[in-house]
């Protein structure tokens, strides 16, 4: 009785990003704006959990600073998940990255990107939902909302494969998890998908699976208007090796559509 308890919780980590030399896979750079293709695995910038060892820090090693008010993510306009490959852009200067910021938020970007769908998938297909916070699990997202932003993503068939299709998802809208939410809500979750994919039986799929370790999605395709110079942009990138062997454990005569 009478006693009185002092508790002074330790301090937070540091979120500020610091520079670390990692590799880094330029595509192009000018003094407004880098396009990197992001290696499988790599977080976009540091988080809980993952402090560093970040793309940001990355560039900050290669490029120096980046504009941004949050320190952990400056230069970030867009983000690919860790499990996600593929093109992305980031912002040197400030007035790159507000016009980029701009663009993003307009949908006045192209994105494509490529995905090997388990199960079965039409030749052309868009679905146009809502999205937003699963209601029973707070780290998925949902196209079944009754209130949500809207979420538009038109795919095409590439090529069949054995219990699964390689299919191209073109992004009118860009959501949070946004083509695995889509594919997975149709049955035909993306191969690997630790969040939304239904594990199937097939022996195949399921040693693809394992040899990827990841999400069979890559960002194939970025294309914009420079922010400042007004020049067409457009790159588009191959799948790395690990999407490409999974590819070819799952290939089948027959294919082209």
């Amino acid at each position: 009785m009478g006693q009185r308890i002092v508790v002074r919780p330790a301090p937070p980590p540091a979120t500020e990003a610091i520079p670390q030399d990692l590799p880094l896979d330029v595509v192009y750079e000018d003094e407004h704006l880098l396009v990197v293709d992001k290696a499988p695995g790599m977080v976009v910038h540091p988080a809980p959990g993952h402090p560093d060892g970040t793309l940001v820090n990355a560039v900050l090693h290669h490029f120096g600073a980046l504009p941004g008010e949050d320190a952990a993510r400056p230069g970030i306009v867009h983000r690919l998940d860790a499990g996600t490959s593929g093109v992305m852009v980031i912002a040197r200067t400030p007035v790159a990255r507000d016009e980029l910021v701009r663009r993003f938020a307009a949908h006045d970007i192209e994105r494509a990107y490529l995905a090997i769908a388990q199960g079965d998938v039409p030749a052309t297909v868009t679905f146009d939902t809502l999205h937003g916070r699963h209601p029973k699990d707070r780290k998925r997202f949902s196209g079944k909302v009754d209130k949500g932003k809207r979420a538009v993503t038109h795919v095409e068939r590439v090529r069949v494969l054995h219990a699964s299709v390689l299919v191209r998802c073109t992004l009118e809208t860009g959501r949070t998890h946004q083509i695995r939410v889509h594919l997975a809500e149709a049955n035909c979750s993306i191969l690997g998908d630790p969040l939304y994919g239904s594990p199937r039986k097939d022996p195949r799929l399921r040693e693809a699976a394992a040899a990827l370790g990841r999400q069979a999605l890559h960002a194939a395709v970025l294309g914009f208007v420079h922010p400042v110079t007004g020049e067409a942009l457009r790159f588009e990138r191959e799948p790395p090796e690990d999407f490409r062997r999974a590819l070819e454990m799952l290939e089948r005569p027959s294919e082209s559509v």
